[in-house]
């Protein structure tokens, strides 16, 4: 373990497994009591949680759907009765259909925009209500956002929000020291992506990236607990590539 993130409070969404578990076990190990956040599963939410422990760190998972203002404020409602101050948001969270256009459906587009823009608004909205010292919110956003595959309409459009919401936030809060960046992974191996990158395709994105490999959660980690951290007390409304190199999907 390091000191890093010591007596932090951080709070990861979507924390049961992908990009958010390995950014909520790196919180873990850096110091930071991390709240697991989970909208379905309790079993592999509750694994992560004894992972952080097993390394030393302390943990909890706390079930709610982040499209859900009445579930995020309850959540939020619990951390503070338990911890009394946040210091770290993860806006992780999020869903992705990918559809052309002529197979778009109003249902895919407010499920996304739900948890991948409204979700992240809902849950800032409680966090800096607690961060009385200042604070980092972090929102993974996605390459998509400036480089959208083909079919991703709807989804890079919520990541476009992320990112454009991200420097807006940045400087609403800046003046109450609370920072706001967003991380955008490239093409990165999650459960969310299994079998996504198979065949032709998947070596055409390989090809397209500089480091050679697709990406793992583990890779995304550090450049999170780098935001979070008093490291970065000088970067806020900032949109950060964590890709390996790529540029123009293309696809």
């Amino acid at each position: 373990m390091t000191t890093k993130l010591k007596d932090k409070i951080a709070i990861v969404t979507g924390a049961s497994k992908g990009i958010g578990a390995g950014i909520a076990k790196a919180f873990g190990k850096a110091g930071a009591t991390v709240i697991v956040n989970y909208a379905t599963n309790d079993k592999i939410a509750n694994e992560v949680v004894k992972e952080i422990e097993n390394n030393g760190g302390r943990a909890i998972a706390i079930k709610a759907d982040l499209s859900n203002s009445a579930e995020v404020k309850q959540m939020f409602d619990k951390i503070f009765a338990e911890f009394g101050k946040v210091d770290i948001l993860v806006n992780n969270a999020g869903v992705a259909v990918f559809e052309m256009i002529d197979d778009f459906t109003e249902n895919a587009f407010h499920q996304q925009f739900n948890l991948n823009v409204l979700g992240y608004l809902l849950a800032t909205q409680q966090a800096v209500k607690y961060m009385n010292d200042g604070g980092s919110i972090i929102n993974i956003s996605s390459i998509l956002s400036t480089d959208p595959y083909l079919a991703s309409s709807i989804y890079s459009a919520t990541k476009g929000a992320v990112d454009t919401m991200t420097l807006a936030l940045a400087r609403e809060l800046g003046p109450r020291k609370i920072r706001v960046n967003s991380i955008l992974p490239g093409h990165t191996n999650t459960p969310g992506t299994d079998g996504n990158f198979a065949g032709v395709f998947g070596e055409k994105l390989i090809e397209g990236t500089p480091l050679g490999r697709f990406g793992e959660p583990e890779d995304i980690a550090p450049l999170a607990v780098f935001l979070a951290s008093e490291d970065a007390h000088w970067i806020t409304g900032e949109s950060i590539r964590a890709s390996g190199g790529v540029r123009g999907v293309g696809y």
